[in-house]
């Protein structure tokens, strides 16, 4: 009588949750200021002002029906003309409030992204390192889940590899820049690759292939780094965005698909993420979260804890003889495990309350994630037990 494909997914544990509760386990046994749990990507920084501010203008000023009834099953109208706004002013866009569809997060836009192009015999393709939960947002549509190598030299996309595993069936590749886990940004020369690589195929096969671009850390970049606004590179964009990092409110689940109408079939296109969105039980994103998305579509987060503590653990691992490629953006740090076994390096570290998430499940297994959105203290009690793992392989 229960569904064993959700019973799976249900029942098999997150490696980053396992590890992030055993934290909170463990923290009771030795107290929390001798745990260090790098495990979980949860914003460690105050929502700005503005956010704070907004809040509590609605709350005060506004009539309760409007800030807390139903919206249109798209969002507001009012927020959507603001995000729009702002997509076109940073980036020389021409998005359009229908173009919006707002959702409670970037894990319903993809969901409902990936559903509205898993037609019969589909492949969803992701680069490594990508993600864990696209396997599940894809294969759960039905469709087939594509795995490309991580190029870890570099973390750029390999479009030499993507080009060998594309298909007729292939509606479309997942692109997170800036990337979890790695921190990478895709440069314009090596997405307008892709692009060409899509663009060709697609011709060949009589149908767009579409990047599906995954922005939760858009505005996560350090070193005065840019990150492209895919559609403006390649026009077969649909973009799948949340305010979870960039105004540290992930538990208020707001985020939006973007849809340009210079995407093929984009209206259609539009109609079945409405329509998936439907299926899913998505009758309107949180009315007030929608309001305060609204309102502060032109904030932008100050990364300079991000950044402190992004150089403090790179500078010290690197020193130490780790290898990592020093990320851009994000606030996590992706590392070459000492022994080349993630895992196991992971359950090692684990003995000394020391929690690193293992590659395996990102498509990379022998790198290990370490958050970085953590307290400065914590990572400098760290550094002791880092270099004396890592001594141990010497």
């Amino acid at each position: 009588m229960i569904a064993q494909e959700m019973y799976q997914l249900g029942a098999s544990r997150s490696c980053i949750r396992e590890l992030f509760e055993y934290g909170l386990r463990q923290a009771a046994v030795v107290g929390k200021e001798n745990v260090y749990d790098f495990s979980l990507g949860n914003p460690s920084i105050p929502a700005p002002e503005e956010v704070r501010q907004a809040f509590s203008q609605l709350i005060a000023r506004e009539d309760s029906l409007s800030v807390h009834g139903y919206t249109p099953a798209p969002g507001s109208m009012e927020a959507r003309s603001a995000v729009a706004a702002d997509l076109n002013k940073r980036f020389g866009a021409d998005i359009r409030a229908e173009n919006l569809f707002l959702t409670c997060g970037a894990a319903p836009a993809l969901i409902s992204v990936i559903r509205a192009l898993a037609v019969e015999g589909a492949e969803i393709m992701a680069v490594a390192p990508f993600f864990p939960e696209y396997r599940p947002f894809v294969e759960s549509s039905g469709a087939k889940f594509t795995v490309v190598p991580a190029d870890t030299q570099t973390f750029q996309i390999p479009v030499a590899e993507v080009e060998k595993r594309l298909t007729a069936h292939t509606q479309a590749i997942i692109v997170n820049s800036p990337n979890n886990p790695s921190g990478a940004i895709y440069s314009p020369e090596n997405l307008l690759a892709l692009g060409e690589v899509l663009t060709r195929r697609g011709a060949e096969y009589g149908h767009p292939i579409y990047i599906i671009a995954d922005e939760p850390y858009r505005e996560l970049v350090y070193d005065g780094t840019e990150v492209p606004f895919i559609p403006n590179l390649y026009p077969n964009t649909v973009v799948c965005y949340s305010w979870s990092k960039s105004l540290s409110l992930p538990g208020e689940r707001i985020g939006y698909v973007c849809v340009p109408d210079q995407a093929a079939d984009s209206k259609a296109l539009y109609a079945a993420v409405a329509g998936a969105a439907r299926a899913l039980g998505h009758v309107c994103a949180p009315s007030m979260q929608q309001l305060v998305a609204g309102l502060c579509a032109a904030v932008r987060p100050d990364l300079a804890a991000y950044d402190e503590n992004r150089k403090t653990l790179y500078e010290a691992l690197t020193s130490y003889g780790y290898r990592c490629v020093r990320p851009q953006g994000a606030f996590y740090l992706f590392v070459q495990a000492p022994g080349g076994d993630a895992q196991a390096f992971s359950n090692h570290a684990r003995e000394k309350n020391l929690l690193i998430v293992p590659g395996g499940d990102f498509g990379c297994p022998d790198f290990f994630r370490a958050s970085t959105c953590v307290s400065h203290d914590m990572i400098l009690k760290s550094l002791p037990i880092f270099k004396e793992l890592i001594q141990a392989y010497k």
